[in-house]
Order: C-alpha cells, then structure tokens, then sequence
C-alpha cells in the first residue's frame, strides 16, 4: 500500500516545473536506505544492480523478480519519505504483457514501491501502457540499457551521432505520450541530455548524462567506496568507506588475537556472591 507520507509522483513533477533538480540513489537493504531516506533524497530506487554490487553477479541479467521483490521489502521497510521505485530485472517485463503488469504489480502490492522503472527494449510502449493502464507508475530507461548488454564491451555511450540521438529523442517523447512520469538517461552526452531535457514535460533523471537532466542518480555503493571491483566514469565517490571498513575490521581481527577484546567495558559480570554461590 503507498505510504501517503512520501514525495508523491505529483511532487517530483513539480520540481521539473519549477526548475528544481531531482535526487535519486539506489538502496538494497535497510540500513543504507535509512541513511539515504534520512538525507533527504527525493526517490530511491531499488537497481537490479544489486546484481553486481551486493550478490556479486557479473551481469543484472542473473538477478530475477525473488531477488528483487526480497530486497525491495527490506528497503520499504526504512523508507518514509523518498518515493520508492523498483528496478523490474531482465525477463520480468520482455515475454509478454500480462506478465509484465503482474510483476510491476507485485512490486506495488508486495514490496511497497511507488511506481517501477523498466528499460527500453522494442515492446516498451505496448507494455509501458498496459502497466500504467493497470494503475502502476512508470519510470522510463533509455540511453544505455544494461539488461540488453550480453557483455562489457556493449557498455558505450550512446547516441555520440545525429541519428542515433535523433532516435533516443524520439523514445523520450514516445515514452512521455505513453504515461511515464519520468525518464532515465544513460551514458548520453551532456548536449543530447539538454535537448532530451528541453523537449519533454516530464523530468529527466541522468546517470553518465550530464548537468543538463533535471535530476540525478548513482549507485549508493560507487559514491560512498563501497564497490571498488568497478567503477564507471561518471560515478563521483564522496567518500572510501571500503579503506575505512577494511582499516576497522584489521583492529579488530588484531585486538582479538592479542586480547585486547572484549575489555571490560565491553564485558558482563556477575556479583562476587553469586559467583561463590556458584562455586
């Protein structure tokens, strides 16, 4: 059930209206989706690149709707203000149109979301339509769709010429008369993001796309170091939490091996006459 405390959708379009950017992050569990919740994020999305970043998969392709739905809850749960969106993972959303509603429906009824995002593929409209038909709200992706990449070479910026760029505009506005109420854009240059941007009444959230998108979104892990097997151009780590974590658990591990821990302080004790009552 949508929790009426949230940014609504009718908010984040507002914020395009009135030319005030837009803040997203991904969350996969609890703790880290309080944090970003607690800062004042506007949207959270729950990535199938959960895939890659805590299930250390090689691929989003290897995530499925189980996985999704089991971090999405976990998510919901810190949530209370961020408008909370599910990523719909490869083959979720593809096969066939009544499937794909009833999964972007279990991510409203089960695991709490706001509204579902899905990637550009060739049925997009048809299936973007039945899913809004069904009351579900629609996050757009073009632009680099990960889940259509077989490998890592297939990671390029795109639309970098006219024609290609001509076509990424075109999928915006067929995915704005569709009903999405937002659009992601992926690894596109700043300019073609601008006039991406321009054209479309609904806003325009940008991951590798530039300044010039009306919002912003990164991997939670990629701008806190917490994810150092790979990290993409346009992914601005604020802070190395892994050199800070690692540093912390070598304490530790020292501290138990030469006695140190647990101290006193970190230690139950029981009352001298109960201990010799004991004895």
């Amino acid at each position: 059930m949508e929790n009426q405390s949230r940014i609504t959708i009718k908010e984040i379009l507002e914020k395009k209206r009135k030319g005030e950017k837009i803040t997203m992050l991904t969350a996969y569990d609890y703790s880290l989706a309080t944090l970003i919740d607690k800062a004042g994020i506007d949207m959270i999305l729950v990535g199938d690149s959960l895939a890659n970043v805590v299930l250390g998969l090689e691929s989003t392709r290897e995530v499925g709707m189980a996985e999704m739905l089991h971090h999405t809850k976990a998510v919901n749960r810190a949530v209370k203000k961020a408008l909370l969106v599910g990523d719909m993972p490869f083959g979720s959303y593809q096969k066939d149109t009544k499937t794909a509603v009833a999964n972007a429906r279990r991510f409203v009824d089960e695991a709490g979301c706001n509204a579902v995002k899905l990637e550009w593929f060739d049925g997009c409209l048809e299936v973007t339509e039945a899913i809004i038909k069904a009351g579900v709200a629609v996050m757009g992706h073009i632009g680099l769709t990960p889940q259509a990449v077989e490998d890592k070479k297939g990671f390029k910026v795109q639309g970098k010429d006219a024609e290609s760029a001509k076509g990424l505009i075109a999928h915006a506005k067929e995915l704005e008369k569709a009903g999405c109420f937002g659009i992601v854009l992926e690894c596109v240059p700043d300019l073609v993001a601008q006039m991406v941007t321009k054209q479309l009444k609904i806003p325009t959230i940008g991951i590798g796309a530039g300044l010039f998108c009306d919002g912003q979104v990164l991997v939670a892990h990629d701008i806190l170091g917490l994810f150092d097997r790979f990290r993409p151009k346009f992914a601005k780590e604020y802070i190395n939490l892994n050199k800070l974590a690692l540093e912390a658990i070598i304490r530790y591990r020292d501290e138990v091996v030469n006695g140190a821990f647990p101290d006193e302080a970190h230690s139950f004790t029981i009352k001298k006459e109960e201990l010799e009552r004991l004895k």
